[in-house]
């Protein structure tokens, strides 16, 4: 932290009247009317309102001083960081050819009277493929055969197949093989079911789950999300819509496809507290009918400006300029500055963070993110008298036309789920746009105070990581918008790490870190690890050997027995002390100062109950039971005063549980 500027006179405008009056007596002995309604007193008064602006004027010097002193060593204030957010493509009714939506396309929340709405951009076109259907296999769990079955009879409704075993066991699965890559699209399955098949399950909690071929070369399987499922867990006709992740073609059998699987699933205890039963007879598929129903790709919050006109160069150096938008966003591939000559083909000129290794030929120029203003190389005169360019003049009376940028982000396009809905311009066949998921991933421009805090961390480091605080202060900096906490153990760190080994442990940022933090919400997405490891890499020793991971998970699971008061809502009561736990054993806001629970720290019984202290409802706390937790499950094995925490680990909650006594 840097040090705190003093103001170098802190006198008020009262306290220099004070002090003028109290100099009265010695210099006019005579005047004896010091109320406000003399007009010497305000003149005083006029006066030291004057000496009060001139005072503030100087204090303002250091702000000025250290501003300057950061413009010195190159510091610019980061660009906001723009939320994503994965947006799914309704079609009207199924289509026969491919449906294509264009990158860029727009789609927004909601314009009410006293907000505007907030836009979003596609970044990438999306391609709606109808489904091309080309195998049905069922396989029952433990054997490694796969039983094909006949696709037209099962297309027209002919025949009916059990898809399990007669009695159902968990891994049974229904696959349906495709011939083309369905990644990212809305599957829609018609099917019919007898409704003499399928017995024991509750309807609305089926215990199976929807799954593709993921990974390299289809050797995992991931996820679906589904969408509706009106077949009543599979027991009568009605359609299930799934969204499908990113796909790969394996090979089950002979058969190599792109694979779509139902799979019986072990039903978990807090499941079957819900009420999920498991089948005790097979359901039996009639007809099935497939059909693509729309797809989801990634918007940005971003608006793109194409072809802007900024202004016309009169050939001296160190022109400047401005666009019309701001702020503007990292630049991407295509996003330059085009120099129009009359009679000359158009030149390309290239954008550079300034103009230290700029020679009179290059085309460059400077862009400031937060500004917008646009800067040429200058002349500087040379202690020898000459004048150096760095970097090229755009020729007298050339049109200068921003391609392309992009403007927006800021934490204002953090938006819940189901808030874009509405689609800028029309693209036939679709109906409705909708996010399925919040829009995450959105900073505001650095402020000068935050860019004041970075300075000192910044001249300590000089972009090269050597010790930890070193490596913890770069990350921060090259992933602001996805990194939540930062821990980096090398050898003077006491963690028993070899000479020449850093590892960087790197808890992602969440939308509500404060709740319940299921496992896969903490891995940090591989794009970011790879774009942090190559930002460190460049920055490190050569003889530093550097390893980027998550940090190793304890998993801790409290059971809380109380009595509410008498007037206290009983829910609310046990919301409130959940909510508490959550945010408590919890490494982004967990600990004793709400910073993460600290890498390292065991947790002792004590530091719960300290946690559940003042909560309003409660009349008092008989016990806690505090057990070791399976990855985001419920308390297993015996009760424990304390839970041991690994250097290179944090604490996150299981499954808590309240006990009314």
């Amino acid at each position: 932290m840097s040090l705190p500027t003093p103001k170098l006179d802190d006198r008020s405008f009262q306290d220099l009247v004070d002090e003028a009056k109290k100099r009265i007596p010695h210099y006019c002995e005579e005047w004896t009317d010091h109320n406000v309604s003399d007009p010497g007193v305000t003149l005083i008064e006029l006066f030291a309102w004057m000496t009060e602006t001139l005072l503030y004027r100087l204090n303002r010097v250091p702000d000025l001083h250290y501003i300057k002193m950061m413009e010195m060593f190159g510091i610019r204030l980061q660009p906001p960081a723009p939320a994503r957010a994965p947006v799914t493509f309704w079609l009207s009714a199924p289509q026969e050819t491919r449906v294509t939506i264009p990158a860029g396309t727009e789609v927004a929340s909601l314009q009410t009277e006293t907000e505007p709405s907030i836009v979003f951009t596609t970044e990438a076109p999306l391609d709606i493929h109808p489904p091309r259907l080309t195998a049905v296999l069922t396989r029952a769990a433990g054997e490694k055969t796969y039983h094909s079955h006949n696709l037209r009879r099962l297309q027209s409704g002919i025949e009916g197949v059990p898809i399990f075993s007669a009695r159902p066991q968990v891994d049974d699965a229904l696959y349906f093989g495709f011939e083309n890559d369905l990644s990212h699209h809305l599957l829609g399955f018609a099917m019919n079911f007898d409704p003499a098949g399928g017995a024991g399950i509750d309807p609305s909690l089926p215990p199976y789950r929807w799954e593709v071929s993921g990974g390299p070369e289809g050797k995992r399987w991931l996820p679906c999300e589904v969408e509706r499922d009106t077949t009543r867990g599979m027991n009568t006709a009605g359609r299930i819509h799934i969204h499908l992740p990113r796909m790969s073609p394996a090979a089950l059998g002979k058969l190599r496809a792109w694979w779509v699987r139902v799979r019986v699933d072990a039903i978990t205890p807090e499941e079957e507290r819900q009420g999920m039963r498991p089948y005790e007879t097979s359901p039996r598929l009639r007809q099935v009918q497939v059909a693509s129903w729309g797809g989801t790709t990634q918007a940005v919050h971003a608006r793109v400006a194409r072809d802007e006109f900024i202004g016309r160069s009169d050939g001296s150096p160190g022109q400047r300029f401005r666009v019309q938008h701001t702020p503007l966003l990292p630049r991407e591939e295509g996003e330059h500055i085009l120099v129009q000559a009359d009679g000359e083909p158009p030149q390309v000129w290239e954008e550079v963070a300034d103009f230290s290794a700029s020679s009179a030929e290059d085309r460059h120029y400077t862009l400031d993110s937060i500004s917008g203003e646009v800067r040429f190389g200058p002349a500087i005169r040379q202690p020898d008298g000459t004048i150096k360019r760095y970097g090229a003049v755009p020729p007298r009376g050339s049109n200068l036309l921003m391609r392309r940028y992009r403007y927006g982000g800021g934490q204002e396009g953090n938006l819940q789920a189901h808030t874009l809905t509405t689609l800028k311009s029309a693209i036939p066949y679709i109906a409705r746009v909708d996010n399925r998921a919040p829009a995450w991933g959105g900073l505001d421009a650095e402020s000068i105070a935050a860019a004041k805090m970075r300075l000192p961390a910044l001249l300590r480091s000089r972009e090269r990581a050597v010790t930890a605080e070193d490596f913890e202060f770069l990350a921060r900096q090259a992933r602001p918008a996805s990194i939540g906490r930062v821990k980096c153990l090398a050898a003077a760190s006491g963690a028993g790490v070899p000479p020449g080994q850093v590892y960087v442990l790197v808890v992602p940022r969440l939308p509500r870190p404060e709740g319940y933090l299921p496992p896969e919400s903490l891995q940090v997405p591989a794009a970011d690890l790879d774009a942090l490891r190559a930002y460190l890499d460049e920055r490190r020793l050569l003889t530093t050997r550097l390893e980027i991971r998550p940090p190793a998970y304890t998993w801790v699971a409290v059971e809380v027995q109380l009595r509410p008061a008498p007037d206290a809502d009983p829910a609310r009561v046990e919301q409130a002390v959940l909510e508490r736990l959550y945010a408590y054993l919890n490494p982004l806001t967990g600990g004793p100062e709400g910073q993460g629970w600290p890498f390292g720290r065991e947790v002792f019984l004590s530091d719960v109950y300290q946690c559940l202290q003042n909560l309003p409802g409660v009349l008092f706390i008989r016990g806690l039971t505090m057990r070791q937790a399976e990855p985001g499950g419920e308390g297993r094995g015996k009760a424990l005063e304390s839970v041991e925490v690994v250097a290179h680990g944090v604490v996150a909650s299981g499954r808590h549980q309240v006990v009314f006594v």
